[in-house]
């Protein structure tokens, strides 16, 4: 049972997650065209009716009344179109909309961490029936004769057709006031269930004065049969404004059935109509709670899209990572060495170009666009825009660029903390400011991903005033990070921003200058297997980038040997190999042996020596010079072998090796090769380092 619950719950938190972000996004373009589009209002609209539908069913009552209250007022807003809402209370509008979304964020926050969730609403709900008083006082709905429905009503319970029976008999929280609307809405959500029906009073939307005999005798939904009135309970129990309801049976013989609608769970909040006054057609299969709002009413989204836990894509790496291994070591087996087997070799081919295509699907599988992450910092851009006074806007370019799901996870806090820097730090203070150096009054932020083969660089870009180098060493120097006697490059005296503790800020902001900075930036998307490389001049701007590999799982490695050790370099490291005479090496007295490649002279590593092996070649005639760039740095690594290209699984280190810092020799893991040998893989980066500290 527990696990079930579990479930439901994950599903929740997935689908109310997904809503909220979308949410996001429409309230960001409408306050950019400072009004909702009629398609704005009703999907605001569905979003809340289904947020409201899934925390009544999950017992969410903060969140379910919260959702409910702006359900209400974006009844009335599509009802009477944006024309109600003066562009006056416009600001305070959106501004609620966004401090409604931070309080969803919370409270499912708090579900996630197991917390109880906020009992005291009321400073929200008044913003919001505050905003519902002013938009029905400015613009009072019309009110139209109806009153032959009231005393109906009062007949308890005698149905107002004979043909309608099988009765609900609702009645609203007290004092929970536009009851008209409350009923017209509970209609809606019905028919999302059952379309044949009638209610009294009837018309309630156009009828503002029936909301008093509702509040006095209560609101009857009439059926054809039992079957229908049974299969519309859950939409009455959902429904957050309900204080009672009972099902009513009149004294009457019913007439030829109507076929039954198929039946929902209660906690599925109706299917998104096309229109707002046609129901959808629910899916009988989908059984799931509130799996049927996220499908956004299109059928075909629900037939090919599928959630899926994220531990078993891991689960179905780990399998076919196993299966690249043992592929590996059956194919490579030395029982088979001098033998000739034709029939063997085609098979083992076949076998490896199926498990290369297993391995591409799997991995595929995990890859999710960015535009998730990047969308998310159009609501920083807007919140500090504000708070801070500073006018500017966010260019998002290639956010379909897809990257593994845990390393998108991964980035998300660095790129927030890196907007948030450009916003504060970055962004020049005013416009005037801004005016007189040029630029455009506007502050720009450039968010930008694209593909380069086997990793993927993220720019964040600023047009503000960008780093003041002199100030950032004059702080290195008093903060003893940096030599005062020595001269540094612009390239090492950013460096130092991405150091422990450093902060240019003289000053405590909500957004910055706690000391926690760019080295938990560097330092985040280092556990991702990336790196960080800041860029600026001067009164133009900064650029920070990021690169990070697409994924962490498998990868393309070239196999080089150092005597019997066996080594993996990652493909998109190496730019070329070659073998070279004696004289080809240059030795520099301060940096050693370098080598020229293509007019730049670039320092050789020799493998051999760095990890303090015993065999392996000396003479450079003997062995091979690797060309690697890693970054923005570049060298060449001696070997005495390269032993050919293969997919590699990389393997994380033992905790034990870890803890002695292992990485920072240049070695990110291991890979068991075919025939059960292990191969260190190297960390080109962090090699670079290493060597350079043998000088």
């Amino acid at each position: 049972m527990g696990s079930g619950n579990d479930s439901i719950l994950d599903m929740y938190l997935y689908e109310t997650n997904t809503l909220l972000e979308q949410l996001d996004g429409i309230l960001l373009a409408a306050e950019q065209a400072d009004t909702f589009s009629q398609d704005s209002v009703n999907e605001i609209f569905r979003i809340m009716h289904t947020v409201k539908g899934s925390s009544a069913m999950m017992e969410f009552t903060s969140l379910m009344t919260v959702a409910h209250r702006i359900e209400d007022l974006f009844f009335i807003i599509r009802e009477k179109t944006m024309e109600a809402v003066p562009e006056a209370l416009r600001p305070e509008l959106f501004d609620m909309l966004f401090q409604a979304v931070d309080f969803f964020r919370g409270e499912i926050e708090k579900v996630e961490n197991g917390e109880a969730l906020s009992e005291s609403i009321d400073s929200i709900l008044d913003k919001i029936n505050s905003l519902v008083n002013k938009i029905q006082n400015g613009n009072a709905a019309p009110a139209v004769e109806n009153s032959a429905a009231a005393p109906a009503a009062a007949e308890a319970p005698a149905p107002a057709n004979q043909d309608y029976p099988f009765g609900i008999h609702v009645f609203f929280d007290e004092g929970s006031g536009m009851e008209n609307l409350r009923a017209f809405m509970l209609i809606t959500a019905v028919k999302d269930y059952s379309t044949d029906f009638i209610t009294v009073p009837e018309n309630t939307e156009n009828d503002p004065s029936s909301s008093e005999v509702i509040a006095e005798n209560g609101f009857f939904l009439w059926f054809r049969e039992a079957g229908e009135r049974d299969s519309a309970i859950p939409a009455v129990q959902s429904a957050g404004s309900v204080s009672s309801y009972e099902p009513v049976d009149a004294r009457v013989e019913a007439s030829a059935p109507a076929a039954p609608a198929p039946e929902v769970p209660a906690a599925s909040a109706p299917a998104q109509p096309e229109s707002p006054q046609e129901p959808a057609h629910p899916a009988p299969e989908v059984k799931a709670a509130p799996a049927a709002p996220a499908a956004g009413g299109q059928q075909h989204a629900k037939e090919s899209l599928i959630s899926v836990n994220l531990s078993k894509l891991d689960q179905l790496m780990a399998v076919v990572s196993e299966i690249v291994i043992t592929e590996s070591m059956v194919t490579a087996s030395p029982d088979l060495k001098g033998l000739r087997l034709d029939n063997f070799t085609k098979s083992a081919r076949e076998l490896r170009k199926l498990t290369d295509d297993l391995q591409d699907v799997s991995m595929s599988l995990r890859m999710v666009p960015v535009s998730s992450t990047f969308q998310k910092m159009n609501r920083i851009v807007r919140d500090m825009s504000k708070k801070l006074g500073k006018k500017a806007r966010l260019t998002l370019i290639g956010e379909d660029t897809e990257v593994d799901k845990t390393i998108v996870d991964g980035i998300s806090d660095p790129i927030m903390h890196i907007v948030r820097n450009s916003m504060d730090h970055g962004l020049e203070e005013t416009e005037a400011e801004r005016v007189a150096a040029g630029k455009d009054p506007v502050g720009e932020i450039i968010l930008s991903a694209r593909h380069t083969g086997s990793e993927v660089i993220i720019e964040i870009i600023d047009d503000g005033k960008g780093a003041d180098c002199q100030a950032i060493l004059n702080k290195a120097i008093r903060q003893g990070l940096a030599d005062p006697d020595r001269d540094y490059s612009q390239k090492e005296i950013l460096g130092f921003m991405m150091m422990p503790g450093f902060s240019t800020n003289t000053q405590v902001t909500e957004f910055s200058g706690r000391g926690v900075g760019m080295d938990v930036v560097k330092k985040n998307v280092a556990d991702v297997g990336g790196t960080v490389s800041i860029s600026s001049e001067w009164g133009k701007g900064m650029t920070t980038t990021l690169k990070i590999p697409l994924t962490m799982a498998i990868m393309d490695g070239m196999e080089v040997s150092v005597g019997e050790s066996l080594f993996t370099i990652p493909i998109n490291n190496i730019r070329t190999s070659a073998r070279v005479a004696a004289g080809d090496v240059i030795h520099d007295p301060a940096r050693g042996e370098m080598m020229k490649f293509q007019g730049n002279f670039y320092p050789i590593i020799r493998a051999k020596d760095l990890f303090g092996l015993e065999d392996g070649h000396d003479n450079i005639e003997d062995g091979i010079v690797i060309w690697l760039e890693a970054g923005e740095r570049s060298y060449c690594l001696f070997v005495d072998d390269l032993l050919g290209q293969q997919q590699i699984v990389v393997k994380p280190l033992p905790a034990y090796v870890n803890s002695f810092d292992i990485k920072s020799c240049g070695i990110t893991g291991c890979s068991i090769m075919g025939d059960g040998s292990i191969s260190i893989i190297l960390d080109i980066a962090n090699l670079y380092s290493a060597g350079q500290s043998m000088f």
